[in-house]
């Protein structure tokens, strides 16, 4: 049976030059699966692959889209189905890397069939969130869904709205297309996830920070600051760099602020990852035993299938 490798863990943890040794290793492209470096405007905020990694292996999903597109993780799911059935003519791994939780999960186990919200919907409800605020989009999700807004972060706009776009668009309750319902892969998936002493991983993402700010990110996120009410621009790295411009914090006050979200970030990512039963833990370091825990996993997946 074909076989998609994840390879995933917190953010700064190691996962880059572990997944191009495994691409090496068993000639193999990357998918990539974070959220954020799809954009091709966010390359240094998001730490995307450099311009030699992307020579050295054949990377998917990196650069692809515009902070202004619509994507989601329906739309990836799609997507890399799409691209698993041409890989897997070719080869029988595949390998997806990345720390965005909700990408991952929607390739292993699939995402509600939720529908595409149009364009008019979506602008329609931008203008509304800007003019009426927060609370009056909460209250019509009330008279709506009143099951989903039982639930939702109300305090997040991005899950008000989308939430609330769905119901007006279709007429329906966003609750009934919410399922939950795990889906039947045509293929074997190996779960890996990589950490590391907890203060050496605060250590590496400190100084993946300071490298961040030495190549540009200040410069990169100024270009960006016209457009910062775009979601692909509510993330860590661009929030603290737009306060910064906005005088409510001085540069180095910003600059621990991002240092310090992302270390509570790489904290939310491990809790995710730890609630998976089928995920297999490794150090960055341990990559023979990756490899053989990989060739061990596809022999006996085989032989029961």
């Amino acid at each position: 049976m074909k076989t998609l490798i994840v390879v995933t863990g917190p953010t700064a943890v190691g996962k880059t030059d572990l997944c191009l040794n495994l691409a090496s290793q068993f000639n193999i492209p990357i998918i990539n699966a974070d959220s954020r470096q799809i954009y091709r405007e966010m390359k240094i905020g998001t730490a995307a692959p450099t311009e030699e990694q992307l020579r050295q292996v054949r990377h998917y999903f990196v650069a692809t889209q515009s902070i202004k597109d619509y994507f989601s993780a329906s739309i990836y799911e799609q997507q890399v189905m799409t691209l698993l059935e041409e890989l897997f003519k070719d080869s029988d791994y595949a390998l997806m890397t990345g720390g965005s939780m909700m990408y991952i999960d929607a390739v292993c186990n699939g995402i509600d069939d939720i529908p595409t919200v149009d364009d008019n919907t979506r602008e329609e409800l931008k203008r509304r969130l800007a003019d009426e605020g927060l609370e009056a989009l909460c209250n019509q999700l009330h008279e709506l869904d009143p099951e989903h807004w039982a639930i939702v972060d109300r305090l997040n706009p991005r899950r008000v709205v989308h939430a609330l776009e769905i119901c007006i668009m279709t007429g329906k309750t966003y609750t009934s297309f919410r399922k939950n319902e795990r889906k039947k892969r045509p293929f074997h998936i190996i779960k890996i996830a990589l950490n590391r002493d907890r203060n050496e991983l605060y250590e590496r993402i400190n100084h993946r920070v300071d490298l961040m700010m030495k190549h540009g990110l200040m410069e990169e996120a100024r270009a960006l600051y016209p457009l910062r009410e775009l979601n692909a621009l509510n993330t860590v790295g661009y929030k603290e760099m737009f306060a910064y411009f906005d005088s409510v914090w001085t540069l180095d006050e910003a600059i621990e602020r991002l240092k310090g979200n992302t270390r509570r970030y790489a904290r939310k990512q491990l809790t995710w990852f730890k609630r998976d039963p089928e995920v297999k833990w490794f150090s960055p370091d341990q990559k023979e035993e990756i490899i053989e825990y990989i060739k061990q996993s596809s022999i006996v997946d085989n032989t029961t299938c």
